[in-house]
């Protein structure tokens, strides 16, 4: 499969790009990102782009991909209302949009989050929900993925310094956590699995809960 991959360098992206580049399953990786990546593999193509705004612009070169992972997003701690809707429900837009149009057939996998709706009193559940519902309505086969917590795996990490300290203090019971509240938390890696299990599904539902993430993420053996 051919992914496209957004958020690459985020707590979640990190953990996506890993399963990615360890797949069989995933042969190349487009990477659409503001910045270059800090690392280079054979799999992976970069494509710069400073304003998610404007993905129309490099509609082209979204072309012929089986499956968008969408892991950007804004951090759900200090971003105020109107930012966190720009990027969180306008920029998303902007990508899916022209996915969809160079890729009819394409699949376009969103991770929004536990509990998201668009009636909800609550900023962040509520632009999430919103979010979902835009994406529901494109001319293309959308899974909205709905983790709770995100932990990191091994060799990944936050790059926001409050959610590094809170991190380091969960790790130690972080598989505890995961195992025996699976519809509570998950971690970054697991999520890239369930994405890429789900990309390989026939007809994957269009929502997935955490507790569906955890069974679709299990690692490898």
């Amino acid at each position: 499969m051919h992914i496209l991959l957004t958020g690459a360098t985020g707590l979640l992206g990190q953990g996506v790009l890993n399963a990615c580049l360890t797949s069989p399953d995933v042969t190349h990786i487009t990477v659409l990102a503001r910045r270059p990546l800090d690392r280079a593999d054979a799999k992976v193509n970069e494509v710069l782009l400073e304003d998610f705004s404007q993905a129309a612009s490099i509609q082209a070169q979204l072309a012929g991909i089986d499956a968008a992972f969408y892991c950007a997003g804004a951090p759900p701690i200090g971003t105020a209302e109107k930012e966190y809707r720009r990027v969180t429900f306008e920029l998303t837009l902007a990508v899916a949009r022209a996915y969809a149009a160079a890729n009819p057939q394409g699949r376009f996998f969103y991770i929004s989050g536990a509990n998201s709706d668009p009636e909800s009193r609550l900023m962040l559940l509520r632009i999430k929900g919103e979010t979902e519902d835009a994406l529901q309505r494109l001319p293309i086969t959308t899974v909205m993925l709905r983790p709770g917590g995100i932990l990191p795996e091994e060799g990944t990490h936050s790059p926001h310094g409050v959610m590094r300290m809170f991190h380091a203090l969960a790790s130690p019971l972080q598989g505890m956590i995961v195992k025996n509240v699976p519809g509570a938390a998950t971690t970054n890696g697991a999520i890239g699995r369930a994405m890429i299990s789900l990309a390989r599904s026939p007809s994957p539902p269009s929502i997935v809960e955490n507790r569906e993430i955890n069974q679709l993420g299990q690692p490898v053996t």
